[in-house]
């Protein structure tokens, strides 16, 4: 029997604002334990919440983002369950009136392009932390989380391996920073995942028994859960046993996951609305702030690369990751006027010795301005692949600009005709043999010859005018 994955994400986006969702205490990450929890977030009694406009409207802005509908009317309610991180004893969700609903989301695996469905994005606040290390024999207790904003984003159950969730969640976690409602810090619990995984014989309708693997915190190891998870199940249910539904958690040491609990259902958790809390309705004015604040997203932006700047639509895709790499890219391919080569540069040889030294681009000692002296002399014939190498390099430990690193170890590529023709005749007479074997139609001789020119020229000459004049001569 072949056997077909069926995943769901949860995504727990922590919205980037200075207070609480229902209090005036910080969000700021790293304090000394329970220094960030108001009466409001201990649950004192007499205490009521006071709803942030800001975390409605960074929901807005996702719901946009996402071509949702947004839900005008807001109602929040209690979600009942007891947790020593939990003072209230309930957490404040939304369940029947989520702010978003009916998104979409595209995203790419490899050349695969295709559109995934979010269900619904809710807000509501998070819980405190249970710390297991602090304190010797017992478990401490740090409430500087509770009451942090969370917006909930569930997608439909429409992804079909981990590489299509690990696409999703990454294509997700680059539109919340790229709209800046999250800093994305996976971290520090910034953009939590949640795998709903279960499997089924292919060609069946029916969904199979799902397990739910909580707080996966990189996009590796919900690679490596839902791989493990998935060969579990079917290990199970061939060996004749059933799937239990249940929340598991990921070992990122042994590589497996283990049952934490049975799973809940919406029942188990009694939710009914929350009395201190009054409906939140979105005024029109909200919305046309909403819409007027809206930057230009990934995939439009992406698009118009592709259209202004003749590159592939997988290049648009990398450069439109973050908006400082996109910035970047347009900064180099206006300076330089030659966008096709800038995009291949920066995914190319940038990338792989940022990697290579573990920088990001932003701390790049080649700038935006400087990339593009590069290639403008690429461009323009100055230097040939062989030689911007050799600037680039140049370019990469000093502060110098291409033109000065060019002037000063003579790099520039040699285009005059009358010049190349002498290096061809010299070659040409030293390598009879060579000659004779392109003559009897061998191609590997060709290129030979045009490397033997190269190496006279100390890889200066333009390899194109190289070849013409050599295949000119050998007739």
């Amino acid at each position: 029997m072949t056997w077909e994955t069926v995943i769901g994400l949860e995504v727990h986006v922590q919205l980037n604002t200075r207070s609480k969702i229902f209090s005036g205490a910080s969000t700021a990450f790293g304090a000394e334990p329970n220094t960030q929890a108001s009466v409001i977030d201990l649950a004192f009694p007499g205490t009521l919440p006071v709803m942030n406009k800001a975390v409605v409207e960074k929901a807005i802005k996702l719901g946009l983002a996402l071509n949702a509908t947004i839900n005008r009317k807001n109602i929040f309610d209690r979600k009942n369950y007891f947790y020593p991180d939990l003072p209230k004893a309930y957490q404040i969700s939304q369940l029947a009136h989520p702010i978003v609903e009916h998104g979409q989301l595209e995203i790419a695996v490899g050349d695969d392009v295709r559109i995934i469905n979010v269900t619904r994005a809710h807000m509501e606040e998070d819980a405190g932390k249970s710390v297991h290390d602090a304190v010797p024999d017992a478990t401490g207790v740090d409430l500087n989380r509770a009451g942090t904003p969370l917006l909930e984003v569930v997608s439909e159950p429409e992804m079909r391996s981990a590489a299509e969730a690990v696409a999703y969640a990454k294509a997700l976690h680059s539109l919340v920073t790229w709209l800046d409602i999250c800093d994305g810090n996976m971290a520090e619990g910034s953009f939590r995942v949640d795998a709903n995984v279960s499997v089924r014989p292919r060609g069946q309708s029916e969904f199979g028994t799902r397990c739910e693997i909580k707080n996966l915190n990189s996009f590796r190891f919900l690679e490596q859960a839902i791989n493990f998870e998935v060969a579990r199940q079917i290990e199970v249910i061939e060996d004749g046993g059933r799937i239990i539904q249940q929340t598991r958690l990921f070992d990122p040491d042994s590589g497996e996951t283990r049952a934490m609990r049975s799973k809940e259902d919406a029942q188990d958790y009694r939710y009914f609305p929350d009395p201190d809390l009054l409906p939140i309705v979105i005024s029109d004015e909200m919305m046309a702030a909403a819409h007027a604040a809206m930057p230009e997203l990934p995939a439009q932006m992406a698009a118009r690369f592709v259209r202004d700047y003749d590159v592939t639509p997988y290049d648009a895709r990398v450069l439109t990751a973050t908006p400082f790499q996109a910035a970047f890219f347009e900064d180099v391919a206006r300076r330089s006027n030659a966008g096709k080569l800038s995009a291949n540069w920066i995914n190319g040889d940038l990338a792989a010795t940022l990697n290579k030294n573990n920088l990001t681009l932003e701390e790049s000692p080649i700038n935006a301005a400087r990339l593009a002296g590069l290639i403008q002399k690429i461009a323009d014939g100055t230097l040939s692949s062989k030689l911007a190498k050799q600037v680039f390099e140049a370019l990469w430990d000093s502060d110098l600009d291409a033109e000065a690193i060019i002037a000063r170890d003579g790099l520039q590529q040699v285009t005059d005709s009358g010049a190349i023709e002498k290096m061809v005749d010299e070659v040409i007479a030293g390598n009879a043999k060579s000659v004779e074997e392109y003559r009897a139609g061998k191609d590997k001789a060709f290129h030979a010859l045009v490397g033997q020119v190269m190496k006279v020229s100390r890889g200066k000459a333009n390899p194109q005018q190289v070849q013409e004049i050599l295949k000119a001569k050998l007739g």
